[in-house]
């Protein structure tokens, strides 16, 4: 197989190191990933400037740009035979509810699932990156059995690693996205010189949604896995808008 490992924080996280390592497990991994921290950058492009990429020493391929940017040159590179899968991630921090619509590691899957590659999402929630270190077994042993099973076309998986240690893992369930929402996500202050400013961040996560809600198995020590598909339509609500009798 020839797989795709790419992610949103960065090449140098270690999350990624241990993704490219668990994927070598069932082929060959190209790793594609942006030179810097991209979380939080969902499906952008870059547009109005050129992008550059480079090799460095240790083979992987780093983009001046975010992580659909990175799949996007990857799959153009490789014109002649499309990655088998695409793997994102390991992220540094969860990818629950209403994260994956923000979410550079989400968003790079959904790009490679766009074109032709079926793809998986991982993130890790627990507060030290450096956990994730113990997570590369669990890794290749999901990755194995998503591979037999394969991947609707269209749909892509998001898989999150509970914050504990993965002997002390307690299973697996396959989730809904739960709800979520930030209180306090938004400081005001001034800077030296007096000036207002707004930064968007942090603030505390208050999740709600059924008992099958992907962040209820990850705060249970499991690991949730929850099929994404990337029609948006409430195919439900149609007829109900249709009866508006909406006019232009």
């Amino acid at each position: 197989m020839r797989i795709l490992c790419t992610n949103d924080d960065g090449y140098l996280s270690p999350g990624i190191r241990v993704l490219a390592e668990a994927a070598h497990a069932i082929g060959s991994v190209d790793v594609v990933a942006p030179d810097r921290e991209r979380s939080a950058s969902s499906n952008s492009l870059t547009l109005h400037r050129p992008l550059r990429k480079r090799r460095v020493p240790d083979g992987a391929t780093i983009v001046d740009g975010t992580p659909t940017d990175c799949v996007i040159l990857a799959v153009m590179d490789s014109a002649d035979r499309l990655p088998d899968l695409c793997v994102s991630g390991i992220n540094h921090g969860p990818n629950l509810g209403e994260d994956v619509l923000y979410s550079g590691t989400v968003a790079a899957a959904m790009e490679a699932t766009i074109l032709g590659v079926p793809s998986v999402a991982f993130s890790y929630v627990g507060q030290g990156i450096e956990e994730v270190e113990g997570w590369q077994g669990v890794v290749s042993n999901l990755l194995r059995q998503i591979v037999a099973q394969g991947i609707p076309e269209h749909e892509l998986l998001n898989v999150n690693l509970p914050a504990c240690p993965p002997s002390e893992l307690r299973g697996l369930r396959v989730t809904n996205l739960g709800r979520r929402r930030y209180s306090d996500a938004i400081t005001r202050s001034q800077d030296p010189s007096g000036r207002e400013y707004y930064w968007i961040g942090g603030g505390y996560p208050h999740f709600n949604g059924g008992p099958d809600a992907d962040f209820r198995a990850v705060q249970e020590g499991y690991v949730s896995v929850t099929p994404m598909h990337l029609d948006l339509t409430s195919y439900p609500r149609l007829d109900d808008v249709r009866r508006w009798d909406l006019q232009p």
